[in-house]
């Protein structure tokens, strides 16, 4: 690898691939220049970056930005991840996945990319409904809400994705919203620096097609958890929102905050657990080296 003096500045500029055609007021904007954002302060190199993603609004971001990118195909977006992790472990990876490519078509997926805790930042847009495809109910649908598929109103309550993610064991859940740009990024920064499979929620606004989910344009809704070893409150952002303390190291504690998700931002939990890649790498390494020949006999009939 070259040093960062060897190379050109990363700037907002170099970041950008092909123009987004997302529709007017769509969050994902601003998801993705928050993103282009986080990689100009850490400089990170564009061709040791892979975005990943599977089918859905979302699942355009790789299109968009001038790295090495995965567009998979529906809910399979971690198995292409952990491929390119056990590939080349120096590959900074970022997944980007609907709530619907999350928690319905790709939830075995994601349930087992926590388990496996393999090092990567996942990136769950939620605007709780289904809006490539034209206002479907999705897992994340707040119930009642009147949809395509459910016209008489979503029979469901939604899964909560933080609760999810603390009850399939994750080491790191945290939540934030796209128009709150300070939280997002802190956020993003925090997942970053974590060693193993990073969640945060990410509340994201879809005018086109369900413009009930979030009102961003107040914020007397709004709930913070904060803590010396947690995310601050944007309260620039959402001035009128109210704090609270939490210890992210607390399992027990983080299961009772999530309860106000989605209205409640934050770092839910983060532990220290060994990443999938890192076994791997160990078993390979104190792996006894056979011929060919060694390898195939047990196997012979």
């Amino acid at each position: 690898m070259t040093s960062t003096a060897d190379q050109p500045e990363i700037t907002m500029k170099s970041l950008k691939a092909a123009d987004p055609r997302w529709c007017t007021g769509c969050g994902d904007y601003t998801i993705l220049v928050g993103l282009r954002k986080f990689m100009v302060n850490y400089q990170l190199k564009p061709e040791e970056t892979i975005n990943v993603s599977g089918i859905g609004c979302s699942g355009r971001i790789p299109h968009y930005m001038n790295t090495y990118g995965f567009h998979g195909v529906h809910g399979r977006a971690v198995p292409l991840a952990l491929g390119s992790v056990l590939a080349n472990s120096n590959f900074n990876i970022f997944i980007h996945s609907g709530d619907g490519d999350s928690l319905s078509i790709g939830g075995n997926h994601l349930l087992h990319g926590i388990h496996k805790n393999f090092n990567c930042v996942y990136l769950l847009f939620d605007n709780e409904i289904y809006g490539l495809t034209k206002n479907q109910s999705s897992p994340t649908t707040r119930q009642g809400l009147s949809t395509m598929t459910q016209p008489r109103g979503t029979a469901l309550e939604p899964i909560n994705p933080v609760r999810f993610a603390l009850g399939a064991g994750a080491s790191f859940v945290a939540s934030t919203a796209e128009w709150m740009p300070k939280h997002m990024l802190d956020t993003i920064e925090a997942a970053f620096n974590h060693k193993g499979f990073a969640l945060v929620h990410i509340a994201q606004r879809c005018p086109k097609f369900n413009p009930t989910s979030w009102n961003h344009k107040t914020s007397d809704w709004v709930s913070f958890i904060e803590h010396e070893n947690g995310i601050q409150a944007d309260l620039k952002a959402a001035p009128d929102a109210t704090k609270m303390t939490h210890d992210p190291s607390d399992l027990s504690k983080a299961f009772e905050v999530s309860e106000g998700v989605p209205d409640r931002f934050g770092l839910f939990y983060q532990a220290e657990k060994i990443t999938y890649d890192e076994l791997i790498r160990n078993q390979i390494k104190d792996t006894k080296q056979l011929s060919k020949d060694d390898i195939l006999s047990p196997f012979k009939i």
